[in-house]
């Protein structure tokens, strides 16, 4: 199968470089799939995972939004935040959601509460991954 160069990239680090098959990420209009020679475009990212397919096998990471940007022979991912399952600090996110939880209850601010809801679907995307490991 053709390859394609992936990069992602957060702030602190280079998550991830390598040739792949195929990427498959959430769009904030739905899921997108990444083959070699994919249509260029540069669209933003949801809070999600990111699936990878590398000889014949998937590997998953959760994304914390961000954008990605499709040339014809490679495909760069920007992001707040990218971990694989066995990075994921368990505990440290369900103190996340337990915190994003209290906040959307006390419901104080229209600016807390966007928030808190990043902060929940961020926490629930991490749990989530961490689970499936």
């Amino acid at each position: 199968m053709s390859q394609f160069t992936l990069e992602i990239v957060t702030p602190d680090r280079k998550f991830f470089e390598d040739e792949v098959e195929m990427v498959i990420v959430r769009g904030i209009e739905g899921d997108i799939g990444i083959l070699k020679n994919h249509t260029p475009m540069v669209t933003p990212l949801s809070i999600g995972k990111i699936r990878i397919k590398k000889d014949g096998e998937i590997k998953e990471a959760a994304i914390a939004g961000g954008y990605i940007e499709i040339t014809k022979n490679k495909t760069t991912v920007i992001t707040d935040a990218a971990e694989w399952p066995e990075e994921i600090d368990v505990r440290r996110a369900e103190e996340a959601k337990k915190r994003a939880e209290q906040r959307l209850k006390s419901g104080k601010g229209e600016i807390d509460v966007v928030r808190a809801q990043i902060a929940l679907k961020k926490a629930l995307n991490r749990l989530e991954l961490a689970k499936k490991k």
